[in-house]
Order: C-alpha cells, then sequence, then structure tokens
C-alpha cells in the first residue's frame, strides 16, 4: 500500500466505530463481495453464481447485500479500518471518486480487461471509467436511454428513423395530429428525475455540456439554443399539463403518440409480459402487436454534435485496495466470462452486455443475453420480441455512452446540477414563454456558476 493511501485513510479516522461494527459482522468466507441488487430474486441469482464459482475454483464467496443509498457511506467506513470487501458492484458515480480516495485497486481493474480482452468491450463503458493507464473498476452492465418510436408509422410515412434533432422534427410534422396522435411526449414535471435524465440526454446530443475539466464551463450560446427550440418543437407537439413517464407511457401504450423518451425498462411491457403496464393499443392486454411496430433509437445527434450521444447508465465491478487481489481477479473474470449470462439474467431488460463476447466468439454474449427471459407475469426472450437490428441499436449505444462530467472528471459537480433542478424550471420558463432562448441561456449560466 502506498504512503499516499495511508495519508488518505487517516482522512476517515472518524469513522472508525462505525467500520469496527461492519467488521464483526463479517464472514469467514475466502471472498466478500457487496452487491446493491439486493432483492430476493436477484440476490439469489447471485449467490447461484458464487457457489458455481466455488466448485470450479474452491474459493468461497460470501454475498453482501448493500443498499444502493448506503454503499457511499459503508465504503468510507470500512476503507477507513482496513476492512473492504473484496468487490463491490457500485454505480458510474464512485468510479472515479473510489479510484482517487484509494479505495479502488485500478491496476487489478486493468488486468481483468486486458485478460479478457479490451476490444471485447463496449468502448464507452471502459472511457467512463478510464483513468491513467487503465480503468478505475471492471464494466459489468448497464443501459442507455431510448428513443421509442412507431416504426410503422414512419415506415408508411417514408421518414427516416428519428436519429436526428432534425429528423424527430420532420416526423413530427408528418404525424402529430392530436388528439389521436400526438406527435412526442416530452419531460415537462420540473420536479421529476425524469426531467433531467431526457433532458441531459437531449444536451448531450448536440455535443452541450455545463462542466469541462476546471468545473462550471458557460453552456455555449448558438448550441444551447438549438437544444431549447428542439426541446420546444417536442413539447409543442405533447399534450398540455405536467408530464414525465407515466403519461409518456400511457400515451405510447394507447396508440396516441408516435415518440417518446423511455428507458429499457420498457420493453418486457410493450409486449405485454407485465400486467401492471399493459398496452392498450388492442383488447389484449397481452398482445405482442405494439411491440412489433415499435423501434428505437439510442444515439442521437443534433445540429452542433453530428456524432450524436447516447445517455447510459453502467455498473462495474470494482477490485478494492483490502482484496485478495488474485482471487478477487479470478471472481470477476468469472462473473464476466463463464459466468456472464447468469450476471446479466438478474435483470436483462436492463443489463446489457457491455462485453460483447470473446475473441473467438464476438457476438455470444449478446447472442445469451438476447435469449434470457425477460417479463414479471409471462416470460419470453428479447429476442423473440425484437428483430435483430433492434437487438443490435438497443446494445450499441454503449458504445458511445456519455454522461455530464465523466469525461472531464466532474461528475459530482454536474451530479449536483443536475439534482438542483435549474436547467428543468428554466426549460420549463422557456417552454412557458417567460424568457427567449437567449435570456435562458443566461439564465442558466448565472444559476449554474453558483453551484460548487
Amino acid at each position: 500500500m502506498s504512503m499516499a493511501t495511508g495519508r488518505a485513510r487517516t482522512a476517515f479516522a472518524a469513522t472508525t466505530a462505525l467500520a469496527g461494527f461492519l467488521a464483526a459482522g463479517a464472514a469467514s468466507a475466502d471472498l466478500r463481495f457487496w452487491t446493491t441488487e439486493e432483492q430476493p430474486e436477484r440476490l439469489a441469482k447471485q449467490q447461484e453464481m458464487a457457489a458455481a464459482f466455488e466448485a470450479e475454483t474452491g474459493i468461497a464467496v460470501e454475498v453482501i447485500p448493500v443498499s444502493e443509498s448506503d454503499l457511499g457511506t459503508r465504503a468510507t467506513a470500512a476503507y477507513a479500518a482496513g476492512d473492504l470487501p473484496d468487490v463491490i458492484y457500485h454505480t458510474l458515480q464512485y468510479a472515479l471518486p473510489w479510484y482517487e480516495a484509494g479505495i479502488l485497486d485500478a491496476g487489478a481493474a486493468t488486468d481483468v480487461v486486458e485478460a479478457l480482452g479490451r476490444e471485447t468491450f463496449a468502448p464507452g463503458a471502459l472511457a467512463m471509467a478510464a483513468v491513467e493507464d487503465g480503468v478505475a473498476s471492471v464494466p459489468v452492465d448497464g443501459w442507455t436511454q431510448m428513443i421509442v418510436y412507431r416504426r410503422d408509422l414512419f415506415d408508411a410515412a417514408g421518414l427516416a428513423p428519428p436519429t436526428s434533432y432534425d429528423n424527430v422534427t420532420a416526423a413530427l410534422a408528418a404525424l402529430h395530429n392530436p388528439p389521436e396522435m400526438f406527435g412526442f411526449v416530452a419531460a415537462t414535471k420540473v420536479d421529476e428525475n425524469f426531467m433531467s435524465q431526457v433532458l441531459e440526454h437531449v444536451f448531450l446530443a448536440n455535443g452541450v455540456s455545463p462542466v469541462d475539466a476546471d468545473g462550471f464551463a458557460p453552456l455555449d450560446a448558438a448550441a444551447t439554443t438549438e437544444v431549447l427550440e428542439f426541446y420546444k418543437a417536442i413539447a409543442d407537439a405533447s399534450p398540455p399539463g405536467e408530464l414525465y413517464w407515466d403519461q409518456s407511457r400511457t400515451l405510447y401504450f394507447s396508440g396516441n403518440a408516435a415518440m417518446i423518451i423511455w428507458s429499457p425498462f420498457i420493453l418486457d411491457e410493450l409486449a405485454g409480459l407485465r400486467d401492471s403496464a399493459p398496452p392498450t393499443i388492442n383488447d389484449d392486454p397481452t398482445s405482442t402487436e405494439l411491440a412489433s411496430k415499435t423501434g428505437i433509437v439510442t444515439n442521437f445527434a443534433g445540429p452542433s454534435n453530428p456524432d450524436g450521444a447516447a445517455w447510459a447508465d453502467i455498473r462495474y465491478f470494482g477490485i478494492t485496495n483490502d482484496a485478495d487481489t488474485d482471487a478477487a481477479m479470478q471472481f470477476v473474470e468469472f462473473s464476466m466470462d463463464d459466468g456472464y449470462a447468469q450476471t446479466l439474467s438478474i435483470a436483462p431488460e436492463g443489463k446489457f452486455p457491455v462485453r460483447r463476447g470473446t475473441a473467438d466468439d464476438p457476438t455470444a454474449f449478446v447472442e445469451a443475453w438476447a435469449a434470457l427471459p425477460v417479463g414479471v407475469d409471462r416470460k419470453a426472450p428479447l429476442a423473440e420480441l425484437y428483430d435483430p437490428a433492434m437487438i443490435d441499436e438497443i446494445v450499441g449505444g454503449l458504445d458511445v455512452a456519455q454522461r455530464w462530467g465523466v469525461a472531464e472528471g466532474q461528475l459530482s459537480l454536474a451530479s449536483k446540477m443536475i439534482n438542483s433542478q435549474v436547467i428543468n424550471r428554466l426549460v420549463r420558463a422557456y417552454l412557458d414563454g417567460e424568457r427567449d432562448a437567449a435570456a435562458t441561456v443566461a439564465a442558466m449560466n448565472e444559476e449554474l456558476a453558483k453551484i460548487e
């Protein structure tokens, strides 16, 4: 352990009492694995994978559920006591801060990626955890936000898929015919996190970010104006009211919306596999009709950023600096190779494979994932519900996955800006005609500059 790591540890001395409590509860397994997938069914799948790993290697793994909201506090306490688990399944937000604090062993994570084959991983997922000479943690799974659209209506009207601002606005002109058909259902409810996610995606699509390597970066006036004008176009083609994920799904499911933005957790519902959220486009709530008429787009581009971007949430395996390093690396390699289908089976509709396959079989894990059953009240594999091109699009978003502040090392600041809902509030005021675009950009810059 380096002197820098030792010095960093002393900063956490105040939490050693809690850390001692955590250490007292530790089991005597060869490896301890913390996971935020704590629901009983998901926990059981991870325990099955741990048992398979033990059968193959003789290394016993204790699977320890940790609530996502407690993960940061528990990791800090365990770190202060020198009693971190060997491996932590964690969210994107911890990858770089934990590496900088000395919690994560980036060398071990990088060795795992190299051993498995860097080229077999989605580039965007690796880039989000990139550190000098490697990665802070090993990407495990992720999902990308999607533009969900009525492919049958687009095809009938000769429209290109909604992969850009221009393609979306062209589709609005052709398909918006309320109340029978709304062109879009834009997020407009300011206090919903849904609006924050949708707006970040739309800003990213046009290459606009409020942070750079030094912290706050004033929003580019021209590119941000394009964002605002586009968002006003989709909002004008939406129903009135305070709109968020609920209305988006309801109107799309009833056949009254041509486009929405949603997470992939809609995929099983679209196919009539969840009784609590059935499609109502016809009289059969178990029908796959709407799924068959649906297309999706993950990478989406604005005029100032023709390459576009996908908004993604990625999860990682972090190997800690207190780990039995060799055994921990073996466990992560197993979980990402022989056990990878089991890892993804925990919730396939929200766990896209960030590792596509092996050097010998480059699509092995995508094919295995597409064959995993999804759904709640009924089960079916995604490959039976959606065609291969759509499966490729679903997974392909991870190649170009982005989030504000990740590449710049400012994810924490960007998250504070998002959570403040400043952008939501000022965009909504613009939509309501309270300010023009120029005044809105100026107000955003003024408000965002105050956040530290």
